[in-house]
Formats: structure tokens, C-alpha cells, sequence
């Protein structure tokens, strides 16, 4: 009887951490559509844009 009690509870711990995981790729998930949001921003950010723009055309100016 107690190996059985110990097994089922085993069982439950095991089935309580694979809903953890899903939850930590949830909220990893949101975290880096997040950065994304912000990296966008500041990429299309004036001054930002302007100095990716002379890096794109210094390196494409300098091939040829």
C-alpha cells in the first residue's frame, strides 16, 4: 500500500512540473515578443535609422 501511495504521488509531482514548463514558455515567449517590440522601436528610431543606413551603404559602396 505505501509503495502504491509513494508511486501515485510521484505521478503527480511528474504531471505538476510538465504544466510548469508550458507555463515558463508562456511567459518566455511574451518576454521576447516584447524585446522584439522595443528593438523595433528603437531600430526605426531616427538616428538609429540613419546610421544603419550609412553602414549599409559604406559596406555596399565599399564592393565595388
Amino acid at each position: 500500500m505505501t509503495q502504491r501511495l509513494s508511486c501515485r504521488w510521484a505521478h503527480l509531482r511528474a504531471r505538476a512540473e510538465a504544466g510548469m514548463t508550458t507555463a515558463e514558455y508562456a511567459v518566455g515567449t511574451l518576454a521576447a515578443c516584447a524585446f522584439a517590440a522595443v528593438l523595433m522601436l528603437v531600430v526605426k528610431s531616427g538616428p538609429v535609422k540613419s546610421a544603419l543606413a550609412k553602414v549599409i551603404t559604406a559596406a555596399l559602396g565599399s564592393g565595388t
